[in-house]
Protein backbone atom coordinates (compact mmCIF):
# COMPACT_ATOMS: atom_id res chain seq x y z
CA UNK A 1 0.00 0.00 0.00
CA UNK A 2 1.12 3.58 -0.54
CA UNK A 3 -0.25 5.81 1.25
CA UNK A 4 1.12 9.33 1.45
CA UNK A 5 2.19 11.62 3.91
CA UNK A 6 0.57 14.27 3.28
CA UNK A 7 -2.64 12.77 4.31
CA UNK A 8 -4.17 16.08 6.43
CA UNK A 9 -6.63 16.69 8.62
CA UNK A 10 -8.33 20.33 7.73
CA UNK A 11 -6.66 21.76 10.60
CA UNK A 12 -3.64 20.63 9.58
CA UNK A 13 -3.73 21.99 6.24
CA UNK A 14 -4.89 25.17 7.07
CA UNK A 15 -1.66 25.82 9.29
CA UNK A 16 0.32 24.78 6.68
CA UNK A 17 -1.35 27.47 4.25
CA UNK A 18 -0.92 29.54 7.19
CA UNK A 19 2.90 28.74 7.41
CA UNK A 20 3.04 29.93 3.43
CA UNK A 21 4.24 33.59 4.69
CA UNK A 22 7.77 31.82 5.37
CA UNK A 23 10.24 30.75 2.41
CA UNK A 24 9.40 27.06 1.67
CA UNK A 25 12.18 25.36 -0.21
CA UNK A 26 12.14 27.49 -3.55
CA UNK A 27 9.37 28.98 -3.19
CA UNK A 28 8.85 32.38 -1.22
CA UNK A 29 5.71 34.23 -0.63
CA UNK A 30 3.91 37.34 -1.51
CA UNK A 31 3.50 40.39 0.56
CA UNK A 32 0.80 40.36 3.08
CA UNK A 33 1.21 36.66 4.03
CA UNK A 34 1.76 37.40 7.44
CA UNK A 35 -1.47 39.12 8.03
CA UNK A 36 -3.12 35.45 6.11
CA UNK A 37 -5.82 33.98 8.71
CA UNK A 38 -7.70 30.78 6.84
CA UNK A 39 -10.33 31.08 9.18
CA UNK A 40 -11.28 34.22 8.00
CA UNK A 41 -10.23 34.13 4.48
CA UNK A 42 -13.76 33.83 2.98
CA UNK A 43 -14.61 36.58 0.14
CA UNK A 44 -14.08 39.07 -2.86
CA UNK A 45 -12.99 38.11 -6.54
CA UNK A 46 -9.84 37.13 -7.84
CA UNK A 47 -8.57 38.03 -11.04
CA UNK A 48 -6.45 35.84 -13.04
CA UNK A 49 -4.35 37.61 -16.35
CA UNK A 50 -3.26 35.32 -18.41
CA UNK A 51 -1.67 35.51 -22.11
CA UNK A 52 -3.23 31.29 -22.74
CA UNK A 53 -6.64 29.67 -21.37
CA UNK A 54 -5.78 28.66 -17.71
CA UNK A 55 -8.16 25.56 -18.44
CA UNK A 56 -6.08 24.70 -20.92
CA UNK A 57 -8.88 25.90 -23.94
CA UNK A 58 -11.26 23.11 -22.51
CA UNK A 59 -13.98 22.61 -19.77
CA UNK A 60 -14.09 19.00 -20.75
CA UNK A 61 -12.00 17.22 -18.33
CA UNK A 62 -11.38 14.22 -20.56
CA UNK A 63 -9.75 17.07 -22.53
CA UNK A 64 -7.27 18.76 -20.44
CA UNK A 65 -3.96 17.83 -20.29
CA UNK A 66 -2.46 18.28 -16.90
CA UNK A 67 -2.05 16.52 -13.43
CA UNK A 68 -1.54 17.31 -9.95
CA UNK A 69 -4.63 19.39 -9.95
CA UNK A 70 -3.73 22.62 -12.82
CA UNK A 71 -4.26 25.90 -11.16
CA UNK A 72 -7.56 27.01 -12.22
CA UNK A 73 -9.25 23.30 -13.56
CA UNK A 74 -8.48 21.96 -10.04
CA UNK A 75 -11.72 24.42 -8.68
CA UNK A 76 -14.10 23.22 -10.90
CA UNK A 77 -12.53 19.40 -11.08
CA UNK A 78 -11.72 16.94 -7.91
CA UNK A 79 -9.79 14.23 -8.66
CA UNK A 80 -9.06 10.70 -6.45
CA UNK A 81 -5.79 12.32 -5.80
CA UNK A 82 -4.10 15.56 -6.06
CA UNK A 83 -0.69 17.37 -5.09
CA UNK A 84 0.21 18.37 -1.45
CA UNK A 85 -1.01 22.26 -1.18
CA UNK A 86 1.98 23.64 0.89
CA UNK A 87 5.10 25.48 -0.46
CA UNK A 88 8.16 23.84 -1.01
CA UNK A 89 9.08 20.01 -1.29
CA UNK A 90 6.50 18.77 0.19
CA UNK A 91 4.39 19.92 -2.34
CA UNK A 92 5.51 17.29 -4.17
CA UNK A 93 3.87 14.64 -3.10
CA UNK A 94 0.09 13.04 -3.72
CA UNK A 95 -2.47 13.70 -1.49
CA UNK A 96 -5.63 12.49 -1.23
CA UNK A 97 -8.71 14.10 -2.57
CA UNK A 98 -12.48 12.11 -3.63
CA UNK A 99 -10.22 9.04 -2.68
CA UNK A 100 -9.63 8.11 1.27
CA UNK A 101 -5.72 7.45 0.56
CA UNK A 102 -3.84 7.67 -2.07
CA UNK A 103 -3.72 4.28 -3.19
CA UNK A 104 -3.16 0.54 -2.12
CA UNK A 105 -1.49 -1.31 -4.59
CA UNK A 106 -0.96 -5.34 -5.40
CA UNK A 107 -0.39 -7.95 -7.45
CA UNK A 108 3.12 -6.07 -8.01
CA UNK A 109 1.15 -2.49 -8.51
CA UNK A 110 -0.22 -4.07 -11.45
CA UNK A 111 -3.73 -3.19 -9.64
CA UNK A 112 -4.79 0.16 -7.38
CA UNK A 113 -7.64 -0.07 -4.90
CA UNK A 114 -9.11 3.37 -4.09
CA UNK A 115 -12.34 4.37 -1.59
CA UNK A 116 -14.12 7.56 -1.88
CA UNK A 117 -14.94 9.93 1.52
CA UNK A 118 -18.26 10.27 2.53
CA UNK A 119 -20.35 13.30 1.90
CA UNK A 120 -19.14 13.74 -1.57
CA UNK A 121 -21.36 15.66 -3.88
CA UNK A 122 -21.68 17.27 -7.61
CA UNK A 123 -22.97 20.57 -7.53
CA UNK A 124 -27.01 19.38 -7.97
CA UNK A 125 -26.67 18.05 -4.87
CA UNK A 126 -26.40 14.48 -6.20
CA UNK A 127 -23.75 11.98 -4.37
CA UNK A 128 -20.47 11.40 -6.31
CA UNK A 129 -19.98 7.45 -6.76
CA UNK A 130 -17.17 5.50 -7.85
CA UNK A 131 -19.48 5.01 -11.41
CA UNK A 132 -19.25 8.43 -11.64
CA UNK A 133 -15.21 7.76 -12.30
CA UNK A 134 -15.45 5.45 -14.13
CA UNK A 135 -17.41 6.72 -16.36
CA UNK A 136 -15.19 10.07 -16.30
CA UNK A 137 -11.89 8.01 -17.17
CA UNK A 138 -13.79 5.94 -19.96
CA UNK A 139 -14.77 8.74 -21.94
CA UNK A 140 -11.23 10.24 -21.94
CA UNK A 141 -10.85 7.12 -24.58
CA UNK A 142 -13.52 8.54 -26.83
CA UNK A 143 -11.94 9.42 -30.06
CA UNK A 144 -14.16 12.74 -30.19
CA UNK A 145 -12.94 13.92 -26.98
CA UNK A 146 -9.01 14.01 -27.89
CA UNK A 147 -6.68 16.02 -25.75
CA UNK A 148 -6.05 14.40 -22.33
CA UNK A 149 -3.37 12.30 -20.73
CA UNK A 150 -1.53 9.72 -22.94
CA UNK A 151 -0.78 7.02 -19.59
CA UNK A 152 -4.64 6.00 -20.00
CA UNK A 153 -4.11 3.90 -22.87
CA UNK A 154 -0.53 2.67 -22.46
CA UNK A 155 -1.50 2.01 -18.62
CA UNK A 156 -4.71 0.14 -18.25
CA UNK A 157 -5.29 -3.15 -19.78
CA UNK A 158 -6.92 -3.60 -22.85
CA UNK A 159 -7.03 0.51 -23.12
CA UNK A 160 -5.13 0.25 -26.41
CA UNK A 161 -8.24 -0.66 -28.22
CA UNK A 162 -10.73 0.94 -26.13
CA UNK A 163 -12.87 3.42 -27.52
CA UNK A 164 -15.21 4.99 -25.10
CA UNK A 165 -18.38 4.27 -23.26
CA UNK A 166 -20.58 5.86 -26.08
CA UNK A 167 -21.51 3.02 -27.69
CA UNK A 168 -22.26 0.85 -24.42
CA UNK A 169 -19.01 -0.99 -24.29
CA UNK A 170 -17.17 -0.55 -20.79
CA UNK A 171 -13.62 -0.85 -20.05
CA UNK A 172 -13.30 -4.19 -17.99
CA UNK A 173 -10.34 -2.90 -16.14
CA UNK A 174 -11.60 -0.75 -14.08
CA UNK A 175 -14.12 -2.32 -11.64
CA UNK A 176 -16.66 -0.26 -9.31
CA UNK A 177 -17.83 -3.29 -6.57
CA UNK A 178 -19.45 -1.05 -4.72
CA UNK A 179 -20.26 3.00 -4.89
CA UNK A 180 -17.38 3.71 -2.86
CA UNK A 181 -15.04 1.49 -4.45
CA UNK A 182 -13.36 1.83 -7.39
CA UNK A 183 -10.49 -0.98 -8.75
CA UNK A 184 -7.91 -0.31 -11.78
CA UNK A 185 -6.40 -2.75 -13.37
CA UNK A 186 -2.91 -1.80 -15.32
CA UNK A 187 -1.56 -4.12 -18.12
CA UNK A 188 2.24 -3.73 -15.98
CA UNK A 189 3.57 -2.80 -12.98
CA UNK A 190 3.19 1.56 -12.47
CA UNK A 191 4.47 2.59 -9.18
CA UNK A 192 4.13 6.52 -10.08
CA UNK A 193 -0.01 5.56 -10.53
CA UNK A 194 -1.38 8.09 -7.88
CA UNK A 195 0.51 10.48 -9.41
CA UNK A 196 -1.55 9.67 -12.63
CA UNK A 197 -4.80 9.75 -10.69
CA UNK A 198 -4.62 13.83 -9.87
CA UNK A 199 -5.00 14.07 -13.83
CA UNK A 200 -8.95 15.60 -14.69
CA UNK A 201 -9.38 12.13 -16.33
CA UNK A 202 -9.98 11.01 -12.86
CA UNK A 203 -12.74 13.62 -12.01
CA UNK A 204 -16.29 12.22 -11.38
CA UNK A 205 -18.73 12.67 -14.61
CA UNK A 206 -22.29 11.59 -14.30
CA UNK A 207 -23.51 9.80 -16.80
CA UNK A 208 -26.87 11.35 -17.10
CA UNK A 209 -25.33 14.89 -17.42
CA UNK A 210 -22.62 13.56 -20.17
CA UNK A 211 -23.85 14.37 -23.88
CA UNK A 212 -20.32 13.98 -25.67
CA UNK A 213 -18.82 16.95 -27.05
CA UNK A 214 -21.36 19.08 -25.53
CA UNK A 215 -20.53 18.80 -21.88
CA UNK A 216 -17.94 20.80 -21.68
CA UNK A 217 -20.26 23.85 -21.79
CA UNK A 218 -22.07 22.68 -19.18
CA UNK A 219 -19.39 20.56 -17.22
CA UNK A 220 -21.45 19.11 -13.61
CA UNK A 221 -18.56 21.02 -10.57
CA UNK A 222 -17.20 18.67 -8.28
CA UNK A 223 -15.43 21.35 -6.42
CA UNK A 224 -15.45 24.37 -4.59
CA UNK A 225 -16.80 26.26 -7.57
CA UNK A 226 -18.69 25.91 -10.91
CA UNK A 227 -18.52 27.80 -14.36
CA UNK A 228 -20.49 30.64 -14.52
CA UNK A 229 -20.02 30.66 -18.33
CA UNK A 230 -16.83 30.54 -20.36
CA UNK A 231 -15.41 31.95 -23.81
CA UNK A 232 -12.50 29.60 -24.82
CA UNK A 233 -9.18 31.45 -24.92
CA UNK A 234 -10.88 34.93 -23.71
CA UNK A 235 -12.85 34.38 -20.90
CA UNK A 236 -13.99 32.52 -17.66
CA UNK A 237 -16.45 33.19 -14.61
CA UNK A 238 -16.58 30.75 -11.50
CA UNK A 239 -19.16 31.08 -8.69
CA UNK A 240 -19.37 29.07 -5.11
CA UNK A 241 -20.93 25.84 -5.56
CA UNK A 242 -23.39 25.29 -2.60
CA UNK A 243 -22.90 21.90 -2.23
CA UNK A 244 -19.08 22.15 -1.22
CA UNK A 245 -17.43 22.94 2.07
CA UNK A 246 -13.83 22.20 3.81
CA UNK A 247 -15.30 19.85 5.77
CA UNK A 248 -15.36 17.31 2.38
CA UNK A 249 -12.27 18.84 1.04
CA UNK A 250 -9.30 19.46 3.17
CA UNK A 251 -7.10 20.02 0.19
CA UNK A 252 -8.10 23.60 -0.93
CA UNK A 253 -9.45 26.77 0.75
CA UNK A 254 -11.42 28.03 -1.71
CA UNK A 255 -11.07 31.73 -0.24
CA UNK A 256 -12.31 33.89 -2.84
CA UNK A 257 -16.20 33.92 -3.77
CA UNK A 258 -15.72 34.38 -6.93
CA UNK A 259 -12.97 33.88 -9.85
CA UNK A 260 -12.71 36.28 -12.98
CA UNK A 261 -10.54 34.87 -15.71
CA UNK A 262 -8.96 37.11 -18.86
CA UNK A 263 -7.28 35.54 -21.52
CA UNK A 264 -5.48 36.04 -24.74
CA UNK A 265 -3.18 39.30 -22.78
CA UNK A 266 0.32 40.31 -23.82
CA UNK A 267 3.12 39.02 -21.39
CA UNK A 268 4.33 42.79 -20.70
CA UNK A 269 0.22 43.92 -20.52
CA UNK A 270 -0.03 41.28 -17.41
CA UNK A 271 2.88 42.25 -15.86
CA UNK A 272 2.31 46.28 -16.42
CA UNK A 273 -1.41 45.71 -14.64
CA UNK A 274 0.06 43.25 -12.00
CA UNK A 275 2.86 46.04 -10.92
CA UNK A 276 0.18 48.77 -11.12
CA UNK A 277 -2.40 46.96 -8.87
CA UNK A 278 -5.01 49.37 -9.80
CA UNK A 279 -8.71 48.43 -9.10
CA UNK A 280 -9.31 45.62 -9.95
CA UNK A 281 -6.17 44.63 -10.91
CA UNK A 282 -5.15 44.38 -7.03
CA UNK A 283 -6.97 41.17 -6.49
CA UNK A 284 -5.26 39.48 -9.67
CA UNK A 285 -2.87 37.06 -9.96
CA UNK A 286 -1.29 35.32 -13.33
CA UNK A 287 -0.67 31.92 -13.89
CA UNK A 288 1.18 31.70 -17.28
CA UNK A 289 3.48 34.85 -17.04
CA UNK A 290 6.50 35.31 -15.69
CA UNK A 291 8.62 38.56 -15.19
CA UNK A 292 11.17 39.80 -17.87
CA UNK A 293 14.72 40.95 -17.04
CA UNK A 294 13.63 44.86 -17.55
CA UNK A 295 10.70 43.93 -15.29
CA UNK A 296 13.01 42.29 -12.90
CA UNK A 297 15.80 44.83 -12.71
CA UNK A 298 12.62 46.96 -12.05
CA UNK A 299 11.48 45.31 -8.67
CA UNK A 300 14.85 44.90 -7.36
CA UNK A 301 14.54 48.73 -6.69
CA UNK A 302 11.50 48.94 -5.68
CA UNK A 303 10.92 47.47 -2.07
CA UNK A 304 6.95 46.86 -2.38
CA UNK A 305 6.90 45.20 -5.74
CA UNK A 306 9.92 42.97 -4.11
CA UNK A 307 7.93 41.90 -1.53
CA UNK A 308 5.11 40.77 -4.13
CA UNK A 309 7.67 38.84 -6.14
CA UNK A 310 7.08 35.17 -5.74
CA UNK A 311 10.22 32.88 -7.10
CA UNK A 312 9.57 29.07 -7.68
CA UNK A 313 10.71 26.22 -10.06
CA UNK A 314 9.28 23.75 -11.68
CA UNK A 315 10.77 20.52 -13.22
CA UNK A 316 12.07 21.61 -17.02
CA UNK A 317 15.01 21.13 -18.71
CA UNK A 318 15.88 23.42 -21.63
CA UNK A 319 18.29 21.11 -24.07
CA UNK A 320 20.12 20.50 -27.30
CA UNK A 321 18.52 17.11 -28.69
CA UNK A 322 20.43 14.65 -31.25
CA UNK A 323 19.01 12.39 -33.85
CA UNK A 324 21.54 9.55 -34.32
CA UNK A 325 20.07 8.73 -37.55
CA UNK A 326 21.44 11.80 -39.08
CA UNK A 327 24.62 12.97 -40.45
CA UNK A 328 27.18 13.32 -38.61
CA UNK A 329 25.38 13.62 -35.33
CA UNK A 330 25.76 9.29 -35.42
CA UNK A 331 29.44 9.75 -34.50
CA UNK A 332 29.18 9.74 -30.17
CA UNK A 333 32.45 11.96 -30.47
CA UNK A 334 30.71 15.01 -32.59
CA UNK A 335 27.91 14.65 -29.82
CA UNK A 336 30.87 14.64 -27.29
CA UNK A 337 32.55 17.70 -28.55
CA UNK A 338 29.43 19.97 -28.65
CA UNK A 339 28.87 18.88 -25.56
CA UNK A 340 32.22 20.21 -24.31
CA UNK A 341 31.85 22.99 -26.83
CA UNK A 342 28.58 24.33 -25.15
CA UNK A 343 29.03 27.97 -23.24
CA UNK A 344 26.26 27.46 -20.80
CA UNK A 345 26.61 31.43 -19.20
CA UNK A 346 25.66 32.04 -23.00
CA UNK A 347 22.61 30.55 -22.56
CA UNK A 348 21.84 31.56 -19.40
CA UNK A 349 21.87 35.23 -20.65
CA UNK A 350 19.71 34.55 -23.37
CA UNK A 351 17.52 33.34 -21.19
CA UNK A 352 17.48 36.38 -19.10
CA UNK A 353 20.07 36.10 -16.81
CA UNK A 354 20.66 34.18 -13.62
CA UNK A 355 16.97 35.26 -11.64
CA UNK A 356 15.44 33.22 -14.09
CA UNK A 357 17.96 30.22 -15.22
CA UNK A 358 20.91 28.09 -14.06
CA UNK A 359 22.99 26.14 -16.03
CA UNK A 360 21.96 22.02 -16.06
CA UNK A 361 24.54 19.59 -17.06
CA UNK A 362 22.30 16.49 -15.66
CA UNK A 363 18.68 15.80 -18.01
CA UNK A 364 16.68 15.64 -14.38
CA UNK A 365 16.12 18.77 -12.87
CA UNK A 366 18.73 19.32 -10.00
CA UNK A 367 15.10 18.64 -7.49
CA UNK A 368 15.43 15.92 -4.93
CA UNK A 369 11.95 14.10 -5.77
CA UNK A 370 13.37 13.72 -9.34
CA UNK A 371 15.82 11.58 -8.04
CA UNK A 372 18.40 14.04 -8.99
CA UNK A 373 22.24 12.75 -9.03
CA UNK A 374 25.11 15.47 -10.07
CA UNK A 375 27.22 14.67 -13.05
CA UNK A 376 28.59 16.66 -15.59
CA UNK A 377 31.05 14.15 -17.95
CA UNK A 378 31.48 16.33 -20.50
CA UNK A 379 32.78 19.54 -18.30
CA UNK A 380 33.09 22.48 -20.07
CA UNK A 381 32.75 25.08 -17.55
CA UNK A 382 30.76 28.77 -18.20
CA UNK A 383 32.29 29.28 -21.50
CA UNK A 384 32.91 26.38 -23.11
CA UNK A 385 36.05 23.85 -23.30
CA UNK A 386 37.12 24.69 -27.36
CA UNK A 387 40.23 22.36 -26.90
CA UNK A 388 38.45 19.50 -25.81
CA UNK A 389 36.03 19.84 -28.70
CA UNK A 390 38.43 20.26 -31.22
CA UNK A 391 40.27 17.30 -30.11
CA UNK A 392 37.25 15.04 -30.21
CA UNK A 393 36.11 16.72 -34.16
CA UNK A 394 39.56 15.92 -35.18
CA UNK A 395 39.01 12.60 -33.42
CA UNK A 396 35.73 12.38 -35.69
CA UNK A 397 37.29 12.90 -39.34
CA UNK A 398 36.63 16.95 -38.54
CA UNK A 399 40.27 18.57 -37.69
CA UNK A 400 39.10 21.66 -39.76
CA UNK A 401 36.19 22.02 -38.05
CA UNK A 402 32.30 21.20 -38.82
CA UNK A 403 29.14 22.53 -40.59
CA UNK A 404 26.13 21.40 -38.49
CA UNK A 405 22.17 23.02 -38.55
CA UNK A 406 20.31 23.80 -35.48
CA UNK A 407 16.50 23.85 -35.52
CA UNK A 408 14.68 25.68 -33.47
CA UNK A 409 11.21 27.53 -32.59
CA UNK A 410 10.32 31.21 -34.52
CA UNK A 411 9.31 32.44 -31.39
CA UNK A 412 11.07 32.55 -27.76
CA UNK A 413 8.15 31.53 -26.15
CA UNK A 414 9.89 28.61 -24.48
CA UNK A 415 13.86 28.85 -24.30
CA UNK A 416 14.02 27.08 -28.28
CA UNK A 417 13.60 29.97 -30.08
CA UNK A 418 16.11 32.66 -31.90
CA UNK A 419 17.97 34.19 -28.47
CA UNK A 420 18.87 30.65 -27.29
CA UNK A 421 19.62 29.35 -30.48
CA UNK A 422 21.71 32.29 -31.72
CA UNK A 423 23.69 32.21 -28.29
CA UNK A 424 24.40 28.06 -29.09
CA UNK A 425 25.66 29.60 -32.46
CA UNK A 426 27.77 31.53 -30.81
CA UNK A 427 29.18 29.75 -28.19
CA UNK A 428 30.28 26.24 -30.72
CA UNK A 429 31.99 28.74 -33.12
CA UNK A 430 34.81 29.46 -30.37
CA UNK A 431 35.37 24.95 -31.51
CA UNK A 432 35.20 25.35 -35.26
CA UNK A 433 32.06 24.15 -35.31
CA UNK A 434 29.58 26.28 -37.81
CA UNK A 435 25.71 26.60 -36.73
CA UNK A 436 23.40 27.14 -39.57
CA UNK A 437 20.42 28.30 -37.68
CA UNK A 438 17.36 27.11 -39.30
CA UNK A 439 13.66 28.67 -37.65
CA UNK A 440 10.36 26.56 -38.12
CA UNK A 441 7.23 28.05 -37.30
CA UNK A 442 5.93 28.11 -34.03
CA UNK A 443 2.47 26.12 -34.56
CA UNK A 444 4.43 23.27 -36.64
CA UNK A 445 7.08 23.21 -34.62
CA UNK A 446 6.12 20.54 -32.41
CA UNK A 447 5.02 18.18 -35.88
CA UNK A 448 8.33 18.85 -37.33
CA UNK A 449 10.67 17.50 -34.29
CA UNK A 450 8.15 14.63 -32.87
CA UNK A 451 7.91 12.95 -36.21
CA UNK A 452 11.59 10.63 -37.00
CA UNK A 453 11.11 11.17 -40.73
CA UNK A 454 11.25 15.11 -40.58
CA UNK A 455 13.07 14.83 -37.05
CA UNK A 456 16.12 17.31 -37.64
CA UNK A 457 19.64 15.97 -37.03
CA UNK A 458 20.13 18.44 -34.16
CA UNK A 459 17.61 20.99 -32.67
CA UNK A 460 16.40 23.13 -29.09
CA UNK A 461 13.52 21.57 -26.98
CA UNK A 462 12.41 21.55 -23.76
CA UNK A 463 10.57 18.91 -21.22
CA UNK A 464 9.05 19.32 -17.88
CA UNK A 465 7.25 16.50 -16.71
CA UNK A 466 3.79 15.68 -15.96
CA UNK A 467 4.25 14.51 -12.16
CA UNK A 468 7.45 15.02 -9.84
CA UNK A 469 9.08 11.99 -10.41
CA UNK A 470 12.07 10.44 -13.08
CA UNK A 471 9.64 8.46 -14.40
CA UNK A 472 7.56 11.27 -16.47
CA UNK A 473 10.95 12.82 -17.07
CA UNK A 474 13.11 9.92 -18.34
CA UNK A 475 10.12 7.44 -19.79
CA UNK A 476 9.22 9.73 -22.97
CA UNK A 477 12.54 10.46 -23.88
CA UNK A 478 14.51 7.53 -23.38
CA UNK A 479 12.44 4.46 -23.30
CA UNK A 480 12.33 2.55 -26.82
CA UNK A 481 8.96 1.75 -26.43
CA UNK A 482 7.78 4.88 -26.70
CA UNK A 483 9.15 5.54 -29.85
CA UNK A 484 6.35 6.72 -31.87
CA UNK A 485 5.91 6.67 -35.69
CA UNK A 486 3.52 8.71 -37.13
CA UNK A 487 4.25 11.31 -34.52
CA UNK A 488 4.12 12.87 -30.78
CA UNK A 489 7.25 11.41 -30.38
CA UNK A 490 9.84 12.75 -27.65
CA UNK A 491 12.56 9.79 -27.89
CA UNK A 492 14.53 11.72 -30.18
CA UNK A 493 17.68 9.60 -29.77
CA UNK A 494 15.38 6.90 -31.10
CA UNK A 495 17.38 5.00 -28.28
CA UNK A 496 15.68 1.46 -28.05
CA UNK A 497 18.08 -0.32 -24.99
CA UNK A 498 17.13 -3.62 -23.74
CA UNK A 499 18.66 -2.57 -20.34
CA UNK A 500 17.43 0.90 -20.11
CA UNK A 501 13.67 -0.49 -21.04
CA UNK A 502 14.25 -3.29 -17.98
CA UNK A 503 15.45 -0.54 -15.78
CA UNK A 504 12.59 1.01 -16.41
CA UNK A 505 9.94 -1.56 -15.99
CA UNK A 506 12.50 -2.30 -12.48
CA UNK A 507 11.83 0.67 -11.03
CA UNK A 508 8.39 1.29 -12.18
CA UNK A 509 7.21 -1.88 -9.80
CA UNK A 510 8.47 0.53 -6.94
CA UNK A 511 5.48 2.04 -4.78
CA UNK A 512 7.06 4.53 -2.26
CA UNK A 513 8.37 7.46 -4.46
CA UNK A 514 11.14 8.14 -1.85
CA UNK A 515 13.17 4.54 -2.66
CA UNK A 516 12.48 5.72 -6.47
CA UNK A 517 14.61 8.24 -6.61
CA UNK A 518 18.00 6.94 -6.61
CA UNK A 519 16.95 4.32 -9.28
CA UNK A 520 16.33 7.48 -11.23
CA UNK A 521 19.21 9.21 -10.86
CA UNK A 522 21.44 6.80 -11.70
CA UNK A 523 19.40 5.54 -15.03
CA UNK A 524 19.65 9.21 -15.92
CA UNK A 525 23.44 9.30 -15.03
CA UNK A 526 23.80 5.85 -17.12
CA UNK A 527 22.10 7.55 -20.17
CA UNK A 528 23.82 10.95 -20.43
CA UNK A 529 27.27 9.22 -21.01
CA UNK A 530 25.84 8.70 -24.30
CA UNK A 531 26.13 12.60 -25.47
CA UNK A 532 21.83 12.00 -26.90
CA UNK A 533 21.29 15.19 -25.45
CA UNK A 534 22.66 18.27 -24.21
CA UNK A 535 21.02 19.76 -21.28
CA UNK A 536 21.98 23.42 -21.52
CA UNK A 537 19.28 25.54 -18.45
CA UNK A 538 16.92 24.52 -15.71
CA UNK A 539 13.90 27.61 -15.33
CA UNK A 540 13.40 29.81 -12.42
CA UNK A 541 9.95 31.18 -11.91
CA UNK A 542 9.26 35.01 -10.56
CA UNK A 543 5.95 36.36 -10.79
CA UNK A 544 4.20 38.82 -9.45
CA UNK A 545 0.72 39.06 -7.58
CA UNK A 546 -1.80 42.08 -6.90
CA UNK A 547 -1.26 44.00 -3.86
CA UNK A 548 -4.02 42.64 -2.04
CA UNK A 549 -3.35 39.14 -2.56
CA UNK A 550 -2.30 36.94 0.05
CA UNK A 551 -0.87 33.30 0.53
CA UNK A 552 0.58 33.47 -2.90
CA UNK A 553 3.19 31.03 -3.19
CA UNK A 554 4.68 29.13 -6.59
CA UNK A 555 3.87 25.29 -6.19
CA UNK A 556 7.21 22.75 -7.44
CA UNK A 557 4.89 20.34 -8.99
CA UNK A 558 3.48 23.13 -12.16
CA UNK A 559 5.75 26.46 -11.02
CA UNK A 560 2.22 27.94 -10.76
CA UNK A 561 0.20 30.15 -8.16
CA UNK A 562 -2.64 28.24 -6.81
CA UNK A 563 -6.03 30.02 -6.34
CA UNK A 564 -7.28 27.16 -4.37
CA UNK A 565 -5.19 28.79 -2.00
CA UNK A 566 -4.89 32.38 -2.32
CA UNK A 567 -7.15 34.99 -0.63
CA UNK A 568 -7.83 38.72 -1.54
CA UNK A 569 -9.34 41.40 0.29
Amino acid sequence: MRTSPALLATAALLAAAAAACSSGGSSSSSSGSSAFDPKTCQGGTLYVLNQSDATAHHLDPARIYTSGGGAVTSLIFRTLTTRHRVPGQAGDEVAPDLATDTGTASDGAKTWTYHLKDGLKFEDGTPITSKDIKWGVERAFAPELPGGIPYLRDWLAGGADYKGPYKGKELDSIQTPDDKTIIFKLRKPEGDFPYVTTATQFAPVPKAKDDGTGYEKHPISSGPYKVQSHEQDKSLVLVRNPYWSRTVDDQRLACPDRLEGTYGLNSAVINQRLTSSAGKDANAITTDTDLSPAELARISSDPNLKKRAVKGEFGETDYIAFNPKVKPFDDPRVREAISYAIGRQSVVNAAGGSSLAKPATTFLPDQAAFGYQPYDYFPAGANGNAAKAKELLAQAGHPNGLTVTLAHRNADYNHDGPAVATAVQASLKQSGITVNLKPYDDAGYGDVIQKPSSEPGMYLTTWGADWPTGGPFLAPIFDGRQILKDGGNFNASQLDDPKVNAEFDAINKITDPVQARPRWGALDAAIGKQALTVPLIHPIYIRLTGKNVKNAYLDQWRGSYDPAMVSVK
